[in-house]
């Protein structure tokens, strides 16, 4: 009896988890760190995805400034945004102006919330000279999630 409560409480806990869908332009870099953050600090609350108006692929130096911290971005894809208006997302975060601006309306009542987040993108290499804008993008990143969990708890 006591594991089909347990279950029951597992299977009710996540059909309440909210979704929350990241979006930038290229789904390469601030979008799929954020994801990776959020899904760290607070993954068995929210079902956490990412998603860009123009996807690329996600960027090596974003794989690589997200493992200093242990997090593993590397099985991330590149998604479209069409791919998840229909997918029941509960708040859309926009981290970039231009996806704020190109953001398409979502069915239902959404929150929508907007970080202006700079894009630390010159090119697609990974050298370690490289690297600090990424870690800048990361730490502004965390912050504000921290700052969203905090005003949900």
């Amino acid at each position: 009896m006591l594991t089909f409560i347990h279950l029951s409480k597992e299977i009710c806990s996540r059909y309440m988890m909210k979704k929350v869908l990241f979006l930038c332009t290229g789904n390469s870099c601030r979008s799929q760190m954020a994801e990776g953050i959020l899904k760290d600090l607070a993954g068995d609350r929210f079902e956490v995805f990412s998603a860009g108006t123009h996807p690329t692929r996600v960027h090596p130096a974003g794989i690589k400034v997200m493992a200093e911290w242990g997090i593993d971005i590397s099985h991330h894809t590149s998604d479209l945004v069409d791919d998840y208006l229909d997918a029941g997302m509960d708040i859309v975060i926009t981290v970039c102006d231009d996806a704020n601006q190109l953001c398409p309306t979502f069915p239902g009542g959404i929150e929508h919330i907007h970080w202006s987040v700079d894009d630390p993108f010159v090119d697609w290499s990974d050298e370690k000279y490289q690297l600090e804008p990424y870690r800048q993008v990361r730490d502004t990143l965390r912050i504000r999630i921290e700052e969203l969990l905090s005003k949900r708890d």
